[in-house]
Order: structure tokens, then sequence, then C-alpha cells
């Protein structure tokens, strides 16, 4: 089946292309990219996408699957199909399940499980650096990268740093991506939100920064010390920021990204107590936020993960500082991301676009998509002027757990090609 897009505007950020033209995908492959096309087989079939956006596949880092173990949460069916409605290709869980990713025979069973499903975004996995993600004793890492993790992390703070040490120095031979979420637990106590003058009026136990930067600059120091590339997840504050600039100027294999809330939300929104926003870690003051967009601006922060979190309605429900770290976003972070970014011109769309698709997939050391005749079509097609309400019936996802449930959206994904 052919499909010509006609007048679309075109984002391809690793050609730096941001353009109005024809696109003509056919048998799953773009044939033809012109200004406009004319030379069609006449079963294509036409539309009309003055308005939308073309854009490359969106990738996302990470985000935890409910399957292993909280079915009730997130089914895998219902991560792909929360994932492609939100615009998404590819998409790498974290080993957090139940049993947690940390054998062969767990990946090879979710493989299994997604290779079920047609025209459904890739399923990449992480799988754990340490048994049952305790970070003590090392899993297996050969056997797991046999099978096709696409990285090892634990994808949680709490390693310490002479198990770090340890699989900076393990971790080389394979290749694969290593990802750490920075945090120091001992710093951090019972803290729910970032240290401020917000947190004082909330009333709620606070979470320094230092937690978070005490950690990462260790991490570059065994990353000096050892020459491994590593990933830094979920950056937050302003001073990570400088510190993986630093890093990056000195040369030092790190790459980094922060999640889609981080950046379109500051502590101030906590006021209303929503336990969708209790995030790990937590959202930034203003002074933060302003520093992570610079950050993916300039490119010290390589990508924006969605770090999407499911929780069933009684998890949620109950006190701030009790409920669970995390929330719903594959749905929702293009529309909100584009509406709060791009159209308010804080963002270019080749920017974000290129933190939401080019550079993830670099991240993961993948080869990113391309609107270029004779590949494959790996693309989403948005329409950032579609009205839609977030609720259960609009929803892919089992859960529902964010802060936009019940209001409007701008803009919606209209499909993938995968």
């Amino acid at each position: 089946m052919s499909e010509l897009l006609q007048q679309v505007r075109i984002i391809d950020p690793g050609l730096e292309i941001d353009t109005i033209g024809d696109v003509l995908i056919s048998d799953g492959e773009v044939q033809s990219v012109a200004n406009q096309i004319s030379d069609f087989s006449s079963d294509t079939e036409i539309k009309d996408c003055r308005g939308l956006v073309l854009g490359t596949g969106l990738v996302d880092l990470y985000s935890h699957s409910g399957e292993p173990g909280f079915e009730e949460r997130e089914t895998l069916s219902s991560l792909l199909q929360g994932a492609a409605a939100g615009g998404f290709t590819r998409i790498s869980i974290l080993p957090d399940t139940s049993p947690a990713i940390d054998h062969p025979a767990i990946v090879a069973q979710l493989h299994q499980r997604a290779g079920e499903m047609v025209n459904m975004p890739h399923l990449y996995i992480w799988g754990a650096l340490s048994l049952d993600l305790a970070g003590k004793q090392l899993t297996e890492l050969a056997d797991l990268a046999a099978v096709g993790v696409v990285g090892f992390t634990d994808g949680k703070p709490g390693e310490g740093l002479g198990f770090v040490r340890r699989v900076l120095e393990y971790v080389q031979p394979f290749g694969k991506s290593v990802a750490f979420s920075p945090g120091d637990r001992l710093l951090s106590a019972n803290g729910v939100v970032r240290e401020g003058t917000e947190a004082l009026r909330l009333g709620l136990p606070p979470i320094p920064a230092s937690a978070e930067t005490t950690a990462i600059a260790s991490l570059i120091e065994l990353v000096a010390a050892t020459g491994t590339p590593i990933h830094i997840m979920r950056l937050s504050t302003a001073r990570s920021v400088e510190l993986i600039a630093s890093a990056k100027a000195a040369g030092l294999p790190i790459t980094a990204s922060t999640t889609w809330m981080h950046l379109l939300l500051d502590t101030k929104a906590i006021k209303s107590y929503n336990t969708s926003l209790r995030l790990d870690p937590p959202l930034g003051n203003a002074t933060d936020v302003e520093a992570l967009r610079e950050g993916v601006k300039a490119g010290v922060i390589d990508a924006i993960a969605i770090d999407h979190a499911g929780y069933t309605y009684e998890e949620k429900v109950q006190a701030f500082a009790e409920s669970p770290p995390g929330a719903i976003g594959l749905e929702l972070a293009l529309p909100l991301l584009w509406q709060n970014l791009v159209e308010t011109g804080k963002f270019t769309a080749l920017q974000l676009w290129r933190a939401l698709s080019t550079q993830p997939a670099r991240c993961l050391q993948q080869q990113p998509s391309t609107i270029t005749p004779h590949h494959k079509a790996e693309l989403t097609l948005f329409n950032p002027q579609e009205i839609w309400k977030v609720e259960k019936k609009n929803l892919h996802s089992l859960s529902q757990n964010t802060p936009w449930l019940g209001q409007e959206l701008k803009g919606r994904v209209v499909q993938i090609w995968v």
C-alpha cells in the first residue's frame, strides 16, 4: 500500500530539516520526499496533511513496565499501545519488574510477548546490573548481552561506589550502554520535594540538590578513572547541568537525560498535593527548570526521557509523602512539550524533536530513523492543533496517574509507521 502525505511539515533532526513538502511511503519504506510529488501509482492513498507535522519516530530511553508482576498497573500490551498513541516507535523498559529483569530467560520471555503484537513500537529492554536490583552482586552481564538487552542499569539510586567501579570495569567488553540514576539516599533521607522555600511552605520533607550532584560528581570521577562510557539519567538540578557540561568539555564519554515533567513543572505545582507530582527525583525549583531547558537546547542534556510509571488508583490515593513516586506520560509528553515549549518559542521544533528522537537513539547506540528515500519508514505524524481530553476512555494506559487528568490538551498523534 502507498500513501502520499501532501504538504506536511517535515522534521528530521539528523538532516537539520524543518520544511513543508510531500512524502511518498510505500511498502513500509520512504519512496520520495519533494516539494511536490506528482508521480505515484493510481492506488496511492492521498492525504492532505496541511497543518500536520511528520517527524522521525520518537524514542523513549526508559520507562517502567508493569508486566511481569504488576499487570494491574500496566501490561506490555497497554504500554506499547500507549507508546504508539504518543508517537513513539521505540521504547526501552527498565528492569524493575517482578521478578527483576536480571536473567536472560526474562528478557527472552518479554521479547516473545512483544513479538506477538503487530504494528507496535519496537521494544528494547534494559538488563539489571545487580541481582534483584540490590546493588550488591553483579548479574551475568555476558548472558544478558547475548540475549539482546539494549544496555545495563538498575534504574534507581543506591549503588555503592565500589560496586559502580566494578560495573565500569566489567561492562567495557560488551559495548552496551550503561546507565545510572544518581542519588545519595543518606542525603535524601525521607525527603519528597526539592529543598527550598516552596518545600517550607508545603510542609513536606525536603531533598537537597546535593543528594543528586554529589552522586554525579562521583560518577564523573569514576568515568575519568576507567574511561567507560555511561549515561546519567534523570537530571533535575541546575548544578547537575553544570557538572555534565564540565565533564563533556573535558572529553569524558558521558551522555545525560532529564524527564519531560522536569522540563514543564517546578515545585510550585505541588501546592495541589496531587500525588502524580510525587517524582523521584523530585520536581526542581524554577532555576532548575530553566537550567534543564537550556541544557537540552545546548545539547549538554542529550535526551528527554518519559520515565512512564503507571500506578493503580489505590496506590496513589494516599498522603503525598506516602505515595509511590512516578506518573504516566507516553501519551501526554509530545502534546504538552510542543504546546509549552515550541508554541511559546522557548524551543524550536528541531530542538524538541532532536531530544525526543535522534538523540535518545544515539544514547542507546542505535541508528536514528530518517525521512530519506529508500529508508524504512519509522515516522510519527502529529497534529499540533487537535483538542482532546485526558480521561480514561482516551488513554491506552491502564493507569491514569497524571496531574493532567480531566484536562483538555492541544496536540495529538495521528499515526506512526514502524
